[in-house]
């Protein structure tokens, strides 16, 4: 059954897609939430899309989206649809966004879908059947050690000064070959499903953010946690997703970096690695 959810998930992904590559030829037409954070007219139009077809494949389902058209159903099931992760990027022009949907039963997630429209890549995973790109099996990388792992991040459009992560940047960029931060948490977890990350943390996600993203990481092998050790629940402070081998490394780093004033001034570590 969880087949036929995510074969859904994908179709309502590629016609949001589409929908983005057409917005994104556009002039962008930006509005905004608050001081800083941006919404765009294709964030809109591609909620729309995947609101009104899950709302016709499934009418008995809860959708919970990011823009705000999803609807409460007295219903197990829960999609955490983003239709466009990455919308600063998108308004920029720069190409590393993504559409994120995934289907959550009783509080599990079962299928996820996160597809980039620009480089037509598809990540895709149903529980219990592994991930796939395009089709095609994957898993996340074979790295044994910070030292030798590139790691990703992401830091908020807003409240940035009481944002502890400059922090953990700072120290992980001295530990390992390099942190990215490419604005698109989904995609940051479908590139460690993927094995081109190593490692990933954030705080304050929503669960749109990274549902998808964390069941494509678990089926490709991946481990996802808190700080603490303790099982990431969607929307939870803090979420550090791994290819297992460096998990417990990453994961004593980044508990050791939060037991520390963040009023401190930076230290560095004692071993650093050039980029």
């Amino acid at each position: 059954m969880a087949t036929n959810y995510l074969d859904a998930a994908i179709e309502t992904a590629l016609q949001a897609g589409k929908i983005l590559r057409e917005e994104y030829a556009l002039p962008p037409d930006i509005r905004y939430k608050g001081d800083v954070d941006l919404v765009t007219q294709a964030d809109k139009r591609s909620e729309t899309a995947i609101v009104t077809r899950l709302s016709r494949l499934f009418p008995e389902h809860t959708i919970a989206a990011e823009e705000g058209t999803g609807h409460v159903r007295s219903s197990e099931f829960l999609w955490h649809v983003d239709p466009l992760d990455g919308t600063t990027n998108f308004a920029h022009k720069y190409p590393c966004f993504a559409v994120s949907i995934a289907l959550a039963q009783n509080g599990i997630v079962i299928a996820g879908v996160v597809y980039n429209p620009i480089y037509d890549e598809l990540f895709a995973a149903a529980r219990g059947e592994g991930a796939t790109l395009n089709g095609k099996k994957i898993s996340v990388s074979k790295i044994e050690t910070i030292s030798t792992s590139l790691l990703c991040t992401g830091f908020p459009v807003h409240k940035r000064r009481a944002n502890p992560n400059i922090h953990y940047y700072y120290d992980f960029t001295l530990r390992s070959h390099g942190v990215r931060r490419d604005g698109s948490a989904a995609l940051d977890l479908a590139c460690v499903a993927a094995g081109r990350f190593d490692g990933f943390w954030e705080f304050g996600l929503k669960p749109w953010d990274t549902a998808a993203g964390v069941l494509l990481v678990q089926e490709a092998g991946g481990t996802i946690s808190d700080f603490q050790g303790h099982p990431y629940a969607l929307g939870g402070p803090v979420i550090l997703a791994t290819n297992s081998s460096i998990h417990e490394e990453m994961r004593e780093i980044a508990l050791a970096i939060s037991q520390r004033d963040p009023a401190a001034p930076l230290q560095a570590p004692t071993q650093t690695i050039k980029e």
